[in-house]
């Protein structure tokens, strides 16, 4: 049980660091502000200039694992898309922002 907890949290890691490297990416080759990152939200693609600290944040985390268990992180284009609403995503960032 201790040797499979471990693979867990060293893939989590692998994939933070992943996810990092990607949105650092991403960030040097367009218009986001340092300490922000860019992603691209609903069947429109709609691009959203966000804090990396919702990277932290409980509520932004649970979203992200549920947009990797569902469609994974390997998009060719390289941008971080998160197939939900625009309406779900602007509740969920302005939750976070209070």
């Amino acid at each position: 049980m201790g040797i499979q907890l471990m693979g867990i949290t060293h893939a989590k890691q692998k994939l933070q660091r992943t996810l990092l490297a990607r949105i650092r990416a991403m960030s040097a080759m367009s218009n986001v502000p340092k300490g922000h990152f860019a992603v691209y939200v609903g069947e429109l693609k709609k691009r959203f200039v966000i804090p990396l600290w919702y990277l932290k944040h409980p509520l932004f985390r649970s979203l992200l694992d549920m947009v990797e268990e569902e469609f994974g992180f390997d998009c060719p284009t390289s941008a971080l898309t998160i197939p939900c609403s625009e309406d779900y995503f602007t509740s969920l960032t302005s939750a976070l922002s209070c």
